[in-house]
């Protein structure tokens, strides 16, 4: 299917959402995927991974971009050639990019209930406004994971922890928006995070 939802945040970032419904061999059409790139995808043992590596190609070309454009560092951030910051996420049929002139990070989850198992391996301060026995939990745990993935592309720092060095500020209820800290050797950095919620599934992203 065509996108499923473009967003634009602010004047200098546009996200782009997509619904991965097609084949593998649907997708693969009308791209040209640089030789390491083709060697990639065809070497992933999941069909899954590879339509979400085929559908983030085709969010690229969505925003103008081919694979060619894309590069990432050594510590496997992506990058753009003409110097736009890019994240990039997929989680099982969504998919999803978001370019900007300034820092960002994305973060796509499905809304699991296992969530609940490993929660107090990413969650600390956020245990003070959190309710186990609330309706919304498994979504408010998911928020919070996407929301400290998201800081953690954006930071793309070796050894950052979700527990100790990331925290979310309670959302409002019925708003999409928050505010979120990275506490890391001894400097504070704040950031200005969105999410939003969809058929089961969470986004967030963040921006400096």
């Amino acid at each position: 299917m065509p996108l499923y939802k473009t967003i634009t945040p602010n004047s200098q970032t546009t996200v782009k959402i997509w619904k991965i419904t097609e084949s593998f061999d649907d997708l693969l059409q009308g791209l040209a995927l640089k030789p390491e790139s083709l060697n990639r995808v065809l070497a992933m043992k999941s069909e899954m991974h590879q339509r979400g590596f085929l559908s983030v190609r085709h969010l690229l070309k969505a925003f103008g971009y081919t694979d060619s454009d894309l590069f990432y560092d050594e510590n496997g951030k992506p990058h753009l050639k003409d110097g736009k910051q890019i994240s990039i996420t997929h989680s099982f049929q969504f998919s999803a990019v978001i370019v900007s002139d300034g820092i960002i990070g994305i973060d796509i989850e499905k809304q699991r209930d296992k969530i609940q198992v490993i929660a107090h391996k990413f969650i600390d301060y956020e245990y003070n406004y959190l309710d186990e026995n609330s309706e919304d939990y498994i979504n408010k745990l998911t928020i919070i994971w996407c929301v400290k993935e998201s800081l953690y592309k954006l930071f793309a720092t070796p050894g950052l922890s979700f527990k100790q060095h990331c925290l979310m500020i309670p959302a409002s209820d019925n708003q999409n928006e928050t505010v979120a800290w990275i506490d890391y050797e001894d400097k504070k950095h704040r950031y200005n995070v969105q999410f939003l919620e969809f058929e089961g599934f969470t986004c967030a992203y963040a921006m400096a």
